[in-house]
């Protein structure tokens, strides 16, 4: 007996404890469902682009915390508001190719020293997400790439999902070059150990190490993206190698060909056919490539430019290589090379070539964001379907990035990234441009709110036009 009336105390000291720890945990619940973030989207038409196709008149779509909760279900008490009458929903956006602004060094760089330039990383985003892309594949991400994603996730931005590709070269410069199978594996191994999650093959790689890298990457579990080496050239067949996952360009075909015929398209389509690899086309590049051969005046009179950084403007502007090298005959090249990509798209759509939409934001007159409306305009009049083409930014994309258990349409346990439009983008593909709001890493953001971001940017940078002149700063970096 007097065992147990001394065990007594710790007996009650735990049963004291285990309550406190359940009640801890039960305030800790209550907290976190009073926190959570719910939204109602009332009486909207959805486009699902869920594998079934379907569109849902007339639905209520639930918004918990960042995730889609229900379509149709109840809608929570509180939960905030937003009328979707006559108005349509569809997945956000994703640009399958994109070079994002990162800091930059000019001469020579010293430990600790701090960029010659630095980008707002807000500023990069805000044109993104306010064209309703909420996703983005980098094709060239740096370290600092790196850095906007992790902001971006933290929330100390509001930005896309960004997929990170590290480019491998061969040749001679900077950044990942290779120029044996061996250096080309390292490549990729380094890749993959840094947190990379793509691989981009590019235009200097020699044969043997193009193999290599493409071998690589796929044991690493990475897929490949990029350019066709020149290497190929006269021999494209041979390119086409198990686990080359994706042309990035449709000039990548377009320089094997001589005639630009329908029959040159055909062959390609083919190729890319039996050996699994899909095509993005960047259609959109190639129309800018080829206005700029005709006049400068294409960029000087772009709505967007106001939206791109004053240094890239100026660079756009004063040191445009296209421009510099125009002539009638490049003119007329290019405007050749403009159909044949058409015909390209039409041939790859009839071999069952899966085509993803991609937009090479950066190359002067593709702004981020408001490409993307651009390529899916042209992949239109390239002879895909409004339907296709909506499924080459959506889940055709998130397919191929692998994540499409994630996002790319409109099912419950999806990540609640959403356009919301007046207009329904099924009958006309240029309503993608008619954006009432977004949702994009949990935050929902209305027309108001995204005129007001895109209207201070192009404020600053007209304020700040002047401060940038690209060759003032290129003699300075010489």
């Amino acid at each position: 007996m007097k065992k147990l009336f001394f065990q007594y105390p710790l007996f009650l000291l735990l049963l004291l404890s285990l309550n406190k720890g359940v009640s801890q945990k039960t305030n800790q619940t209550q907290t976190a469902k009073a926190n959570e973030t719910i939204y109602a989207i009332k009486n909207v038409n959805v486009i699902t682009m869920a594998s079934s196709n379907t569109v849902v008149e007339n639905a209520t779509v639930v918004v918990v915390n960042n995730v889609i909760q229900s379509i149709n279900g109840v809608i929570p008490k509180t939960a905030k508001i937003i009328n979707g009458k006559e108005k349509w929903l569809m997945p956000g956006l994703i640009d399958a190719h994109v070079h994002l602004p990162v800091d930059a060094y000019f001469g020579q760089k010293l430990p600790t020293q701090t960029p010659d330039l630095s980008f707002n990383t807000q500023d990069i985003m805000t044109p993104i997400i306010a064209n309703g892309v909420t996703t983005v594949l980098d094709l060239d991400s740096k370290m600092e790439t790196f850095g906007q994603k992790k902001a971006i996730e933290k929330g100390y931005i509001i930005g896309p999902r960004i997929a990170l590709a590290a480019l491998i070269n061969g040749g001679n410069g900077q950044g990942r070059i290779a120029n044996t199978a061996e250096e080309g594996r390292i490549m990729v191994r380094n890749a993959k150990a840094e947190g990379y999650d793509f691989i981009k093959v590019y235009s200097k790689l020699n044969i043997e190490t193009y193999i290599a890298i493409v071998h690589e990457a796929n044991k690493q579990g990475l897929k490949t993206i990029g350019h066709i080496p020149n290497a190929f050239q006269g021999k494209l067949e041979q390119a086409f190698i198990p686990h080359f996952g994706m042309v990035a360009h449709a000039e990548e075909f377009s320089k094997n060909s001589d005639s630009f015929s329908v029959q040159d398209a055909i062959k390609f389509a083919k190729l890319s056919k039996d050996n699994g690899t899909w095509f993005s086309p960047t259609l959109t590049t190639m129309v800018w490539i080829a206005k700029q051969t005709h006049s400068i005046d294409s960029i000087k009179n772009l709505p967007s430019l106001k939206y791109v950084h004053p240094l890239l403007q100026s660079k756009w502007l004063t040191a445009n290589n296209y421009v510099k090298n125009a002539s009638p005959e490049n003119a007329t090249y290019f405007d050749n090379m403009v159909k044949f990509h058409f015909l390209l798209v039409k041939a790859f759509k009839d071999a069952g070539v899966p085509i993803v939409a991609g937009t090479d934001a950066g190359v002067s007159g593709v702004v981020a964001g408001f490409s993307i409306h651009d390529e899916l305009e042209l992949l239109v009049q390239a002879g895909l379907t409004t339907q296709e083409a909506l499924n080459s930014a959506t889940l055709l994309s998130a397919q191929w990035l692998g994540i499409d258990k994630q996002i790319g349409s409109i099912e419950a346990g999806k990540f609640a990234d959403l356009v919301l439009l007046d207009e329904n983008p099924l009958t006309d593909i240029n309503n993608t441009r008619k954006i009432a709001g977004v949702f994009v890493n949990g935050n929902w953001l209305d027309e108001t709110k995204l005129n007001a971001m895109l209207t201070d940017l192009a404020k600053r940078n007209t304020a700040d036009k002047n401060k940038f002149d690209w060759k003032t700063i290129m003699n300075k970096k010489k």
